[in-house]
């Protein structure tokens, strides 16, 4: 039998789940976690150019959060509404997969609006308990469509960050190379990255290449299920360009450092491997789930933060850096009092 989700249990006091990301983004630190020799260090972010040379591949995620949490009102009773934007469904007709809360309120027909009536919806189906289909009724282009959104929304923290979200949250729960909009959550191991570090490393000679996956709230959802293999993943969207293959499959020849910049990251890629165990070009939709014990096809490197008990993240981090060496890694970082979560710290695991 397989791992057991209570084999991803331990004791995470609320204190060490950071509510606000460090004065500079690269100041936070840094736990190194050697896979082969099981030694653990204890770096500042910005440390991370040490373990790097000429040639070896940062792989990022480009993907671009948006304020995807609306506060609104129904028509008629004027009641309010929070509608959180989870994924759009279709350009042409503005249809989007959202959640609403309070959701017994909010009925198929229903006409929503948002800032003074400039922006309205209708919902159009329900597809769970809190789940709706909604058709925004807006006829000018999708950039204007998309400033409305940016102008009302709310940067989508997570709930386990307990605090309202502030003007900083826009910039900060976003990378600095973020381009391409479609995230409900930042893909939170570049959140360490500022421009003079991705200028170090470019210096040292690390080629960056990118990939896209948008992140959905299902990645931050812990897991439910004592079978992890009846766990049900949700599908997100992305793309593996085909530069980037020919990048990634030049290096697995030469045999450098390939590092993943996060679990988003690993997942695009571990999507993509061709019969021949290279990177193809690729786009789509995945709901691929790693857990122990799994073959690395594509990485030998990964940088992630410290993730919630029970979570996916600390499941793929365990897959990838040894289950017991993880766990004792995060045991470490307890007594150490890192900072766990979205604006967390980070471990690179090589």
């Amino acid at each position: 039998m397989g791992m057991k989700l209570s084999e991803f249990k331990f004791d995470l006091p609320s204190s060490l789940i950071a509510l606000h990301p460090t004065d500079n983004r690269d100041d936070s630190r840094l736990m190194v976690v050697h896979k082969d020799s099981g030694k653990i260090e204890h770096k500042i972010f910005k440390d991370v150019v040490n373990y790097f040379n000429e040639e070896d591949l940062l792989i990022i995620n480009d993907t671009k959060v948006f304020p995807a949490r609306l506060f609104g009102n129904k028509e008629k009773t004027g009641a309010k509404i929070e509608v959180f934007l989870l994924r759009e469904l279709n350009q042409e007709t503005k249809l989007w997969d959202v959640s609403v809360d309070p959701a017994r309120k909010i009925r198929v027909g229903n006409k929503l609006f948002f800032g003074d009536g400039e922006l309205a919806a209708e919902v159009i189906d329900n597809t769970t308990s809190r789940g709706r289909t909604i058709r925004f009724l807006f006829d000018g282009e999708q950039k204007e469509f998309y400033k409305l959104i940016e102008a009302f929304g709310e940067t989508p923290l997570p709930k386990e960050i307990k605090r309202p979200t502030c003007p900083e949250d826009r910039e900060r729960f976003q990378t600095i190379y973020a381009k391409k909009l479609g995230a409900v959550a930042a893909p939170t191991a570049g959140l360490h990255f500022t421009p003079q570090l991705m200028k170090r490393l470019e210096l040292i000679g690390v080629d960056v290449t990118a990939v896209t996956l948008h992140v959905g709230l299902s990645t931050l959802r812990t897991v439910e299920v004592e079978d992890l293999t009846k766990h049900k993943m949700d599908s997100e969207n992305y793309w593996v360009e085909k530069e980037t293959a020919d990048k990634v499959n030049k290096k697995l020849g030469e045999a450098k450092k390939i590092c993943a910049v996060g679990t988003s990251v690993v997942k695009a890629l571990e999507s993509s491997v061709s019969a021949t165990n290279l990177l193809k070009e690729n786009s789509g939709w995945t709901n691929k789930f790693i857990f122990p014990p799994y073959d690395f096809k594509i990485c030998n490197a990964l940088i992630t933060n410290l993730h919630l008990p029970k979570s996916i993240l600390l499941m793929m981090a365990s897959a990838f850096g040894g289950y017991e060496l993880i766990r004792e890694a995060y045991q470490i970082a307890i007594k150490e009092k890192y900072r766990f979560f979205s604006y967390g710290d980070a471990m690179l695991i090589v």
